[in-house]
């Protein structure tokens, strides 16, 4: 039997196997049909085709996907739903229509031609389209698959993934207009092909990803969370306790990871990506094939392992970090110093780098406050994904499986705060209230700097629970009129894993 990620996506002619029975498919069936009504009212004829795909909460492993390091996410029920109609060739124009059913979204209008750059300095919400058409061609035209001439498209979107909360809405638009244009043109490539080729698509918006998003988007099983390996992308299911459950809450404040990617996501990128470099120098490799070969911090763990286990007898990288990088960040002179190579030429392949580099002022590649680097992060986190991994399959009661669970969870969020610097205000206490109303543990979750809080609680407290986030977070920013009460359950929700990306063919 094929593995999961060897699968290509599955093509279903009714709703039921992704969207259940009782009230959720009833809601999906609504949805649906006012989506195929709305198509037609906007462009005249029904779709060929419809894709859907996730968004997800990431329970463990942040900021480390882009790194190497394996990740521990789940799809979550919010979805993307992209309904398309191919043009015959002899139709004219020879545009793409992108249309949305929410009205505060006006329809986007690009050329039929794959070539075409994304404006990133022009930033619409179409562009994410854009991404996955022309990766589509790209992917299509490395594996020799002869796809013609460039058509029309009609696309209709309707999401349910919160913008800028953390859950992977823009992956999840990306994933299924990818899936959606496959589809129409009659093309079908594995799970694990298809998460990689995403992931490369949504950088042509100026986003570094690191994979996980996609992967779990695409390759999510009903039921489980998923461990995403890296190089090769692999899924591997993980079951969570039954008796306890995650409850979802957004923070309001907004994280707009493509738009502020120069001072905070792709930063963090750079940041770690120099740390690997100049850690590499310092464990005796020459700085040209360090510049070279090291892309990730996982590209040198092996040597600060190595370094730890000689001097130390430990096999913590972190000790090579503490040995080798000073306390105060450095500037950009300090680090061309240390790798005898100017910065802009190191990163002359990546235009959103050299972003970066423009932005920053300097590089924090070891965090004065707490005498830990970036790289602290990035290696305790990688260690403690496998750690809850280990612990759901121990032998420990349910109830000490959780409380070790949410004691990982709150390590995660300490880390992400003060070591990688990614929470904000609304996070930090959001995260608090969830602990001091019964969570084992709770965490940011997703790039950060808004977004979502997740937060791990006993299955019987969960109506009580969001009832108190309710009462002691939601209500003064309901007075406020920062949301609509109506809005809430939008806002703050419980989840189980959810099933990743589908094509349906009524």
């Amino acid at each position: 039997m094929a593995k999961h990620e060897e699968l290509p996506v599955p093509v279903f002619s009714s709703l039921e196997p992704v969207y259940g029975d009782g009230s959720q498919l009833e809601e999906a069936e609504l949805r649906f049909d006012r989506l195929k009504s709305k198509f037609v009212e906007v462009f005249g004829q029904a779709p060929d085709v419809f894709a859907r795909s996730p968004g997800r909460v990431n329970l463990i492993g942040e900021h480390i996907d882009y790194e190497g390091y394996s990740v521990l996410p789940m799809a979550i029920r919010q979805d993307t739903i992209v309904a398309i109609r191919k043009h015959d060739a002899g139709e004219s124009p020879k545009l793409l229509r992108i249309a949305n059913v929410n009205d505060k979204y006006t329809m986007c209008t690009y050329p039929a031609d794959p070539e075409q750059e994304v404006d990133l300095k022009n930033h619409k919400w179409g562009h994410y389209f854009i991404c996955g058409y022309k990766g589509f061609y790209e992917f299509a035209k490395l594996k020799g698959v002869d796809v013609g001439v460039p058509v029309g498209l009609d696309v209709l979107i309707d999401g349910t993934v919160p913008t800028g909360s953390g859950l992977s809405s823009s992956a999840a638009f990306v994933c299924a207009s990818t899936i959606a244009i496959m589809a129409s043109f009659g093309v079908s490539f594995p799970k694990k092909e298809i998460a990689q080729l995403t992931c490369e698509c949504e950088r042509h918006i100026g986003t570094q990803s690191g994979g996980m998003d996609q992967a779990i988007s695409v390759m999510a099983k009903s039921g489980f969370a998923e461990l995403i390996d890296f190089n090769p992308i692999r899924a591997t299911d993980v079951q969570l306790p039954v008796g306890g459950s995650l409850v979802i809450a957004h923070s309001l404040a907004e994280s707009q990871k493509a738009v502020t990617a120069a001072t905070n996501y792709n930063n963090r990128v750079v940041e770690c990506r120099l740390a690997a470099i100049v850690l590499a120098i310092k464990l005796r490799m020459k700085p040209q094939q360090a510049i070279a070969e090291v892309k990730t911090l996982s590209d040198v763990e092996g040597l600060c392992v190595s370094f730890a286990s000689d001097h130390h007898g430990s096999s913590d990288p972190v000790i090579a970090v503490k040995e080798f990088l000073k306390e105060e960040p450095y500037t950009a002179e300090e680090i061309e110093k240390i790798i005898e190579e100017s910065l802009p030429s190191v990163f002359s392949n990546s235009p959103t780098s050299l972003d970066v580099l423009k932005a920053a002022k300097h590089f924090k590649l070891f965090q004065l406050k707490t005498n830990y680097w970036r790289a602290s992060h990035v290696y305790s986190e990688a260690r403690r994904v496998h750690s809850f991994r280990d612990t759901v399959l121990s032998d420990l009661s349910e109830e000490e499986t959780l409380k070790k669970l949410g004691d990982l969870m709150n390590e995660s969020h300490y880390s992400c705060s003060i070591l990688y610097e990614c929470s904000c205000p609304e996070l930090e206490e959001l995260v608090k209230i969830c602990r001091d109303n019964g969570a084992f543990g709770a965490r940011l979750t997703g790039a950060g700097w808004g977004g979502c809080a997740v937060a791990l609680v006993k299955e019987s407290i969960v109506p009580q629970f969001i009832l108190n986030l309710k009462d002691q977070f939601y209500r003064s920013r309901i007075e406020k009129g920062v949301i609509n009460n109506s809005d809430l359950g939008l806002y703050v929700f419980a989840s189980k894993p959810s099933s990743g990306a589908a094509v349906f063919k009524f």
